[in-house]
């Protein structure tokens, strides 16, 4: 079992950034692909991007590709979504989530509680 907590999300102006954590429990978080959605009230689940296990490999929605980053450090089991020049339709609560398959977007076992992210304009 997995359990995953985010953190770092907040209220900020178009053109700004935020780093959204989120911090794994568990030994074996270095095995697990990491991944970030988010989804809006009345929208679907969106996939934002992914990481594998190794930190190597990463993977983003062409929406978000240039302006946000995904890295890891599996020493303190935390994965990162670095976001920048945030625009409003950014807004949305964000999920990270683990895989013991990989990084396609119906592999994910474990989910976090989500963080509220909002982009004024």
């Amino acid at each position: 079992q997995v359990q995953l907590v985010e953190s770092g999300g907040g209220l900020v102006q178009a053109g700004g950034s935020l780093r959204l954590s989120c911090v794994a429990s568990g030994r074996t978080f270095s095995t697990y692909s990491m991944g970030w959605f988010r989804q809006d009230p009345g929208k679907e689940r969106e996939f934002v991007g992914a990481i594998r296990n190794n930190g190597v490999h990463t993977y983003y929605a062409s929406s978000v590709a240039g302006r946000f980053t995904i890295s890891r450090d599996n020493a303190k089991n935390t994965v990162y979504l670095q976001m920048n020049s945030l625009r409003p339709e950014d807004t949305a609560v964000y999920f990270c989530a683990a895989s013991s398959h990989g990084v396609g977007r119906s592999d994910y076992e474990y989910w976090g509680q989500g963080t509220q992210v909002t982009v004024s304009s």
